[in-house]
């Protein structure tokens, strides 16, 4: 493939999901999707995706020096609105059309793209559930995770609780923290449900529920584990009153005030697949 002719060929093609991984999905609230994106388009978009983080990071604190959060990763959002390549890549319609698929809705809009940088040293990111943080009225969410590199075990990919998304706890009230870490894993394993990590081989992405619990290692490598994330929605989907702080601040970034019971439909929320 020609990338400087055209970087994002395979990611303008669809991709083919059978029943038996529709259904897998369902049941397990994830899945691994191996050759989604190629490595020649990979290497084109993490550069630009790298050269953004870098440009709009605020962290200046050592890595020693910050708690469990800010030591997970350097977090980035909505890079689409910065740069031309990064927006090819967020609005692609095969990674939105894989969405739509698992989802089993007509369409879907962006919620929010997300750069998820852990550093060299980098510490743990604790179990939690996405969905905690937005004012949606529907359970028709899911987030791409898109490494930019080979991810092995030591690099921390993620790790899935296999079928939490089913099973309500305590968990679903909680934000991002040392007590999420705690809690959840302990709840996890009173019931039993299987944990799902695996390294990530390049082009294999992961597809995730808004209340599936994961989480992911440390950074043991000596390398950042690059990561590309995606957010997306059910297209008729309407904003929900805000249950916490951080549901009202996502309100207010990400869903431009749209009034409770409306679709958000706005510049910054907009439908992905069908394009």
């Amino acid at each position: 493939m020609n990338v400087a002719a055209d970087p994002a060929e395979t990611l303008h093609q669809p991709y083919a999901l059978d029943e038996a991984q529709k259904a897998a999905f369902g049941r397990d609230g994830f899945i691994k999707l191996k050759n989604v994106i190629s490595p020649q388009e990979l290497a084109y978009y993490q550069a630009e995706i790298t050269a953004q983080v870098q440009s709009l990071n605020t962290h200046s604190l050592p890595l020693e020096q910050r708690g469990t959060y800010g030591k997970a990763f350097i977090q980035i959002s909505n890079i689409w609105r910065h740069s031309q390549v990064v927006r090819q890549f967020v609005f692609s319609p095969r990674l939105a059309q894989i969405a739509a698929d698992l989802l089993g809705c007509a369409g879907v809009r962006l919620y929010h793209d997300q750069a998820l940088y852990k550093e060299p040293g980098g510490g743990i990111t604790p179990w939690h559930a996405d969905q905690f943080y937005w004012p949606l009225a529907t359970d028709k969410t899911i987030t791409v995770w898109v490494p930019l590199q080979p991810t092995p075990m030591e690099m921390g990919p993620l790790a899935f609780s296999r079928g939490s998304h089913r099973a309500y706890s305590s968990g679903r009230e909680m934000e991002i923290s040392d007590d999420s870490e705690v809690k959840i894993s302990k709840w996890v394993l009173e019931q039993g449900l299987p944990i799902e990590q695996s390294p990530y081989d390049l082009g294999e992405v992961s597809y995730h529920l808004g209340w599936t619990y994961h989480r992911a290692g440390p950074n043991q490598s000596q390398q950042p584990r690059k990561v590309m994330t995606v957010i997306y929605f059910d297209k008729d989907a309407k904003v929900a009153e805000p249950k916490n702080n951080a549901q009202r601040s996502d309100w207010k970034t990400w869903l431009d005030q749209t009034p409770v019971g409306q679709i958000p439909d706005t510049q910054l929320t907009p439908i992905l697949f069908p394009s």
